[in-house]
């Protein structure tokens, strides 16, 4: 591995000479030998989607490294640092995250906002200290402001506080644009994050009372109609929103670290003309699990909660134009036929047994 670089002045470390990066995330870029990308939250479903992305280009001049949470705990400076001793990256992907539910958030906002705001301290110094190259960490459209117009853009985020329900993560998770922009300004560290929209795919969790809607419509879908039973979807099904294929977003973050340099977070998400309607969501799960159409129930005695979040793409589209996204009932088609196989395969399935 090439030696880090110190200023004789101040023995402070230098970061590392940019590598020559693709303008193409199809493309491999011309990486020297020992470029080491490292992965936190590696084995969720981010990460899985990356490693499976990366394992398809077979790139001998990279080391990808995918963490758990056997690696360590990353709360923990003195762990944190014992990772980056034994991985010695050059490049980070940061996916890991204290996450929970609505009534997580609202119970636990201490605790979501210190271990949050510990975790990413506590990357950032490491990525500073050692002069890594490139560190993309991973937001969420629910830290936008709670009354806000739409599309929401990335301009938005601090304009006004988040939901009350999630206001210890979604601060914490805000504190990573402003440290981005503050390492940039003082140290001129190359650091930057993602804002993806509803991630759905492969290696999700589909606990039943836990999880996002398209994992949580799969598992009690199958389990409708292992039982015969009417699959009943709460509300209407008229509100609109934008989901994202994981593989999809798992090429946009690497398209992300080799070739976005711009310390401003980006959105990654299907533009608003792809909204999907909630009913559209059920009827591809259940056309994907074998469920009849007229199974599929609405209770519109439910509210629907908000109609549209929209969130704007543009500035994804001015770098990339051309990117396709998998179609919507093809990703889905994937997702379920990952879900079925993998159930009874012990640990495979996050949430295949309800607690």
């Amino acid at each position: 591995l090439p030696m880090m670089n110190t200023d004789p002045r101040t023995g402070h470390v230098v970061p590392r000479p940019k590598g020559n990066l693709s303008e193409d995330f199809r493309s491999a870029p011309v990486f020297i030998m020992g470029k080491v990308i490292m992965v936190t939250g590696g084995t969720g479903l981010v990460g899985s989607a990356v490693k499976e992305v990366i394992d398809a280009e077979n790139n001998a001049e990279e080391k990808w490294v995918y963490l758990s949470s056997k690696d360590g705990d990353l709360t923990n400076p003195a762990d944190v640092e014992a990772i980056f001793e034994k991985f010695q990256p050059t490049h980070v992907i940061h996916l890991a995250a204290q996450v929970g539910g609505l009534f997580a958030n609202m119970k636990h906002k201490v605790q979501f906002w210190r271990n949050n705001v510990a975790m990413n301290d506590n990357i950032f110094q490491e990525c500073h200290k050692r002069g890594v190259e490139k560190l993309v960490s991973c937001l969420s459209t629910c830290i936008f402001p709670d009354k806000t117009t739409f599309p929401i853009n990335e301009t938005m985020i601090h304009d006004g506080p988040p939901h009350f329900s999630n206001e210890g993560y979604a601060y914490a998770k805000r504190m990573v644009d402003v440290q981005n922009r503050m390492y940039k300004s003082q140290y001129g560290c190359n650091f930057t994050a993602v804002i993806p929209t509803n991630i759905f795919g492969k290696h999700d969790n589909f606990h039943l009372e836990d999880s996002h809607v398209i994992p949580g419509l799969i598992h009690r879908g199958m389990n409708c109609l292992k039982e015969g039973k009417d699959f009943e979807i709460w509300g209407s099904g008229t509100p609109l929103r934008q989901f994202i294929y994981s593989v999809d977003l798992a090429k946009l973050m690497i398209w992300t670290l080799r070739s976005y340099e711009e310390s401003d977070p980006i959105i990654l998400s299907v533009g608003e003309e792809d909204e999907i309607a909630i009913s559209d969501v059920a009827y591809a799960v259940a056309k994907a699990i074998g469920m009849p159409r007229e199974q599929v129930k609405f209770d519109t005695s439910k509210a629907d909660g908000q109609f549209k979040k929209t969130a704007d793409n543009r500035k994804l589209r001015k770098y990339l134009p051309d990117f396709k996204f998998t179609p919507f009932e093809e990703a889905m088609d994937t997702t379920v036929a990952w879900f079925k196989e993998n159930y009874d395969v012990p640990g495979a399935v996050r949430g295949a047994v309800a607690l």
